[in-house]
């Protein structure tokens, strides 16, 4: 079973050795309870409105490559905000049940405070990522009293903006910067691992996020997410 990581260092950080992921568990399945969480991304939303596999979904496929047999159980919903899935973590019993058997957990949440903060009230987009720390500190902080022995990993946010002017970005990506410093500074506190996804997006956006009109990304993009999430997994193995 995964073990809680101590201590470390969201747009994401990492790993620990763990006995039941040693080498000579290699040829035998071992059970792991995985539980998702987040906003469209972990939901599998795809740049043409619709939902198909998302990063969770790989990572599920990429243990199960790897002798795992994993319990899978994707919370993900598009357009929730940090204050939704705090509500989900404090009172949905679902979540908090699932939560509680979990050996390990991923999520992303707080884009969409700060995204919809900049369509429809700009100048309250900084106070929207100190709310998005808020309530992360009090998620992490819960999943950890339900299940003290829970490895979280925190996924970093990309640039979604890649079609947009220097100009423009200029004036949004301080936004998402301090967005994922925030995210980062929350996971560090609680012990949990910061998954930073914005260097690998960055190698292909055309690829990762084709539809200039939409900030969701493609299936080779959820794939090179899960390759992140999976780096940090396998660390643990070592």
């Amino acid at each position: 079973m995964i073990k809680k990581i101590a201590s470390f260092m969201i747009i994401g950080a990492l790993a620990l050795s763990i006995p039941t992921y040693s080498s000579a568990k290699a040829e035998k399945k071992v059970d792991v309870d995985y539980v998702s969480l987040g906003d469209s991304l972990a939901a599998g939303q795809t740049p043409y409105h619709e939902i198909n596999l998302g990063y969770a979904d790989y990572l599920k496929s990429r243990m199960e490559q790897s002798q795992y047999e994993v319990d899978f159980e994707n919370f993900g919903e598009s357009g929730y905000t940090s204050t939704h899935l705090l509500k989900d973590v404090l009172y949905n019993n679902d979540v908090r049940n699932e939560l509680k058997e979990a050996d390990m957990v991923t999520l992303d949440i707080g884009a969409n405070d700060v995204l919809g903060a900049l369509r429809f009230n700009p100048q309250q987009a900084v106070a929207a990522v100190g709310n998005v720390g808020q309530n992360l500190h009090v998620i992490l902080n819960e999943i950890d009293a339900l299940n003290p022995d829970v490895d979280v990993y925190v996924m970093g946010y990309y640039n979604p903006f890649p079609y947009l002017s220097e100009a423009e970005q200029n004036q949004l990506l301080p936004l998402m910067d301090a967005l994922n410093a925030t995210i980062e500074k929350a996971s560090v506190a609680n012990g949990d691992v910061f998954v930073p996804t914005e260097d690998v997006i960055a190698e292909n956006p055309t690829l990762y996020i084709p539809n200039p009109t939409d900030i969701h990304l493609s299936l080779e993009g959820y794939k090179a997410i899960s390759k992140e999430f999976w780096k940090h997994l396998d660390k643990s193995n070592k």
